[in-house]
């Protein structure tokens, strides 16, 4: 595990060190969408995405760039919170639903880290998934299911390339599983995942495009404040972002990674307050570092309210290790930060537990 370690950190500084953006390259050179699909954004003056000199995408407020001197900083650090990490052994509980996959109830499922399973309107989608370990990432939570029973999928949503959310062995098995499913991610992801999943359609939408769906489905691809990279020097050539999904009578925001920023108020004024916010609370650690790509609980919280959205299921957190922080800080966090006034917002879910979208949330908050 050191060895990966010390060569993951020789691998990112080499990358840096030739691809990183500077400030020099955050200006707008041209913009990017899909000239196939319908944009939601309201201003006729949108554009579409921003495309710096270098034609790599950009964030609408805030600029990316790689600083290799962070980074080393980071790593060679000592991390304050080693030894409580050590100790907390704490890790989400795993429910498993034997009907997961067969079952006609519209509903969303924490599969782990940033994986969601969600039926809306008898539509089946999983976004994110990573199912398997890799040479990068080791589950810390039981998978709630059996992968063989990841079928019936209409919909595989990606967000991003990043490992944590776009991972080659899941996606190549389910293609082999659902030869009939749609892909909809962001633009530039095509060429990656194409070889992956061959024969199946892919879609590629820029922020505040919607994808072709069922007339009773929209997904738009929205904002969010993060980077891209795969590789050595791809940082930033595929876009990054989120999903809001919505049907005749209940709305899914699916934040994705994303640093504070003023794109959650953006999203509410043009796609409307999510009934559900799935939004990420981990994976924040050194806040020095991570807080433009990763939210902490206290951003996070801010622009639930900010989004006005009616329940807050906690995300990107307890399985991967990627942070310094315990694997259960961010939840305690977020408990504490919501107090009285918005713990019964606040669903905490087992990995695996059902949040059912068209009846009562009739559990207690103490519950999740």
């Amino acid at each position: 595990m050191y060895v990966l370690a010390i060569t993951a950190v020789i691998v990112l500084l080499v990358a840096a060190a030739f691809s990183g953006n500077s400030a020099k390259d955050n200006r707008i050179s041209s913009y990017m969408s899909n000239p196939n699909l319908k944009s939601v954004h309201p201003d006729p003056a949108w554009k579409g995405n921003p495309v710096d000199e270098r034609g790599r995408f950009m964030n609408l407020y805030q600029p990316f760039i790689s600083e290799t001197s962070k980074l080393l900083k980071w790593q060679l650090s000592k991390n304050p919170y080693k030894e409580q990490k050590k100790e907390d052994t704490r890790r989400p509980d795993t429910h498993v639903e034997p009907d997961l996959f067969t079952d006609t109830e519209d509903k969303i499922v924490w599969l782990g880290h940033a994986s969601f399973f969600i039926r809306m309107n008898g539509i089946n989608m999983l976004i994110d998934p990573v199912f398997f370990d890799s040479p990068f990432l080791k589950r810390e939570t039981v998978l709630p299911f059996d992968p063989e029973q990841a079928t019936g999928i209409d919909y595989i949503l990606v967000s991003h390339d990043h490992r944590d959310h776009c991972d080659k062995k899941t996606l190549e098995f389910l293609a082999g599983k659902n030869p009939e499913a749609k892909v909809f991610t962001g633009l530039e992801m095509k060429p990656l995942l194409s070889s992956w999943m061959p024969g199946l359609e892919i879609e590629e939408a820029a922020w505040y495009q919607q994808f072709k769906t069922e007339d009773v489905l929209e997904v738009t691809y929205v904002p969010s404040r993060h980077w891209s990279r795969r590789g050595l020097f791809d940082e930033n050539t595929r876009l990054w972002g989120g999903f809001f999904m919505k049907d005749s009578t209940k709305s899914v925001y699916f934040m994705s990674d994303s640093g504070a920023g003023p794109h959650f108020s953006d999203i509410k004024d043009i796609c409307g307050a999510p009934d559900f916010c799935l939004m990420g609370i981990g994976a924040y650690k050194p806040e020095w570092f991570m807080h433009p790509v990763h939210i902490s609980p206290a951003d996070a919280l801010k622009a639930f309210e900010v989004m006005e959205g009616k329940y807050f299921i906690p995300m990107h957190y307890g399985t991967f290790d990627l942070s310094d922080e315990p694997f259960m800080e961010p939840v305690d966090q977020l408990k504490v930060l919501a107090g009285n006034k918005q713990q019964h917002q606040l669903l905490i879910t087992q990995v695996g537990e059902v949040v059912a979208l068209h009846q009562p949330l009739v559990k207690s908050p103490e519950g999740y």
